[in-house]
């Protein structure tokens, strides 16, 4: 039987094991759509430090080189948290761990976010330049909170899990 431990108990792929990739993935197209019509022909894709244009390309292929990162990520987080509950179904005793398998799929499919997240902030950035001449925050200080909130987020996520199975080798 595939996709079946032992104990019968199968893991199977859930969507809210991928919910915020295939969020961020809906909410780039939305801004990309939003944003076409907007942009010049020719569209600034690289800054200098002081936020002026480095570098330029035609909007279609920015749009593109925006989207494909993003949807790359979302398919990762597919493939991820697919193949980690054929795994986890096939080899995973439930009554022997200590950790719920569960809570941690879900966690690596979404982790995913994080760079999603950054890309999409870079891929506003560019869109608000080039349509309303207007930068937000630099890159590099979107991508400092976004990895620090991130951090802290897989570190309750990690307490919580240890916790938890120390809470069942108690019992």
């Amino acid at each position: 039987m595939m996709g079946k431990s032992t104990a019968g108990v199968s893991f199977g792929f859930k969507w809210s094991d991928i919910i915020l990739p295939l969020a961020v993935l809906l909410l780039a197209l939305v801004l990309a759509v939003v944003f076409y019509s907007r942009l010049p022909d020719e569209v600034a894709y690289r800054f200098q430090s002081d936020g002026s244009p480095g570098e330029w390309a035609g909007r279609g292929v920015v749009v593109l080189w925006t989207l494909l990162p993003q949807m790359l990520l979302a398919l990762a987080a597919g493939a991820i948290t697919w193949g980690m509950t054929r795994l986890a179904s096939r080899f995973i005793q439930p009554e022997e761990t200590r950790v719920k398998p569960r809570r941690i799929i879900a966690l690596m499919g979404n982790m995913i976010a994080l760079p999603q997240i950054i890309l999409g902030f870079a891929m506003l950035d560019i869109f608000l330049y080039n349509s309303n001449q207007v930068h937000l925050l630099p890159l590099w200080v979107f991508t400092l909170i976004t990895m620090v909130a991130g951090g802290i987020i897989l570190s309750i996520s990690f307490v919580r899990a240890i916790g938890g199975g120390v809470k069942v080798s108690k019992e």
